[in-house]
Parts: C-alpha cells; sequence; structure tokens
C-alpha cells in the first residue's frame, strides 16, 4: 500500500512539473508575440508619422516625392513579407525606412525655411520618438527571444519540449542582431558542474 501511494505521489509530481513548465514556456511564447505586437504597433505610427511629415513638407521641396515613394514601397514590402510569413524581408523593408529615417534631418537642413516651421520641427521631434520607441520595442522582442530560448533549451524544459514539439518549439526571427550574436544565442547550451 506505501509502495502504491509514493508511485501515485511520483506520478502527480511528474505530471504537475510538466504542466508548470509548459505553462511557463506558453507563457514565454506568448511574450515573444506580444513584443513582436509592439514593434508593429511602432511601425504603423512611423508610417503615419512619415506621412503626415511628407505633406507638410509638400510645399517646400521635391525631396518629399521620392521618399513618399520610398517609404510606401519599403511599407508595401514590409506587409506583403510580413503576410507571407517573410519576417526577414519584413525586418530588411523595415530597417530601410529606419534609414530614410536617420537621414531626414540633413536633407532639412538644406530647406532654411522647414527649420522655422514649427509643424515640422514637431514632425521631426515624433521621428526621432517614433524611431526610439521602435527601437526600444526591437530590444523587448530579443530580450524575449532569449529567454524563451534559454528556457526552451534547459534540461528538463527541453524534455517536456520534445514531448510537445508542434507548441513549443517556436523559432523567431532576431531584429538587427548580427550573425555573430544570432549564432551565439542559437549556440547557447546549459552546462551542467
Amino acid at each position: 500500500m506505501g509502495s502504491l501511494v509514493f508511485i501515485i505521489i511520483i506520478i502527480a509530481l511528474l505530471i504537475g512539473g510538466f504542466i508548470t513548465i509548459y505553462n511557463r514556456l506558453i507563457r514565454d511564447i506568448e511574450a515573444v508575440r506580444n513584443n513582436e505586437k509592439q514593434i508593429d504597433i511602432q511601425l504603423d505610427r512611423r508610417y503615419k508619422v512619415f506621412q503626415s511629415l511628407i505633406e507638410v513638407v509638400k510645399k517646400y521641396m521635391d525631396y518629399e516625392q521620392t521618399t513618399l515613394k520610398d517609404v510606401v514601397k519599403l511599407r508595401n514590402q514590409s506587409q506583403t513579407a510580413g503576410q507571407s510569413g517573410d519576417t526577414q524581408g519584413k525586418i530588411d523593408a523595415e530597417n530601410a525606412i529606419s534609414k530614410i529615417a536617420s537621414g531626414l534631418n540633413v536633407v532639412f537642413e538644406q530647406y532654411p525655411d522647414l527649420k522655422a516651421n514649427q509643424n515640422v520641427l514637431q514632425l521631426q521631434e515624433e521621428v526621432v520618438n517614433t524611431e526610439n520607441k521602435l527601437a526600444f520595442s526591437k530590444q523587448a522582442y530579443n530580450d524575449s527571444i532569449e529567454r524563451y530560448n534559454a528556457e526552451k533549451k534547459s534540461f528538463i524544459q527541453s524534455l517536456v519540449v520534445s514531448l510537445s514539439k508542434s507548441k513549443l518549439d517556436m523559432n523567431f526571427v532576431y531584429w538587427n542582431l548580427s550573425e555573430d550574436k544570432i549564432k551565439a544565442a542559437e549556440d547557447y547550451t546549459i552546462k551542467m558542474n
């Protein structure tokens, strides 16, 4: 009778441990997905700020024609890539938009009337704020991937992942990390002493 109780307790502990680890990994996956949504919110915000800025500067320069076309083209590429599941294509298109954003101040220096326009100054500041928020969102996303990858590669957790690969074994693409950093993160393993 005593050994039967002991076996039931062991089985209950194993099931409880499995459920706890499974739920923790699901929370980690959802955290990554939520951080990805935060990036999308900032990308949409950036696009709207660009549209507003371009409308304001239209009367001052021809630059906005090329910029608008480039931003719209890149934004369409990003959305198409996102809808087809091409995360790297989306990242590349959005990074190209960031390059355009970083070059705006240099172009605006060539137009003294723009520097005096309060709407333009306000929108330029909004572009900078949005880029900062976007950088923060990308870092939070990358950090959540790091946490998830470390968790799923841990000893006991990796066993749970192997039992439920379709739900727990996700591969997320990092934003703006060099290949060396990605490789180091992917090769990360827990070392037992």
